[in-house]
Parts: structure tokens; sequence; C-alpha cells
């Protein structure tokens, strides 16, 4: 079920580094370099494989650049900022 627009401010509120774009959140992390970038990619890919939650993924270089949303409910849910915790509480 879509998420209303008081429910995602809301939730934009405890969603640290996550912006929203449209019916998008995004996260954008710099790391030291292209390996870490890589690793860091493997962990949120194990989050999303659990979570059954899969976020488009850029990486250019040591920036790896997240988005989620619901495309099978046209817009965000609670699966989106669920797994945005998730991929926030990496180290």
């Amino acid at each position: 079920m879509l998420l209303t627009e008081e429910e995602i401010t809301a939730r934009l509120g405890s969603a640290a580094g996550w912006k929203r774009s449209g019916g998008e959140i995004t996260k954008t992390v710099t790391l030291s370099d292209f390996a870490n970038a890589i690793l860091y990619v493997g962990a949120v890919a194990h989050l999303a494989q659990t979570a059954n939650h899969h976020p488009d993924i850029a990486i250019s270089w040591n920036r790896v650049t997240l988005t989620l949303s619901t495309h099978s409910a046209g817009g965000l849910t609670d699966a989106d900022f669920a797994l945005a915790a998730r991929i926030s509480a990496l180290p």
C-alpha cells in the first residue's frame, strides 16, 4: 500500500541521508575507493535479497547511489523505508 504524503514526510525525518525524488527515495554514499564501494554494494545486495526488495544501484568509482521505490505499487511503501533503515545501519 502506498504511503500518504504525511507518512512519507514523517519517515524521511528518521531516514538519515535519504532524500525524496518524486515517488522514490535516494541516498548517495561516498567510500574510500572502488573496492570498498563494491563491498558496500555486496552488503546492500544481501540486505535487499533478504527483504525481497531490490534498490536500483549506480556506482561511480567510490560513490554508490541507491534508489528505492516499490514499482509494483507505483511509489513509496513501508518496504522502501524498512530497507532504507537496514541499509543506513551498515557500517
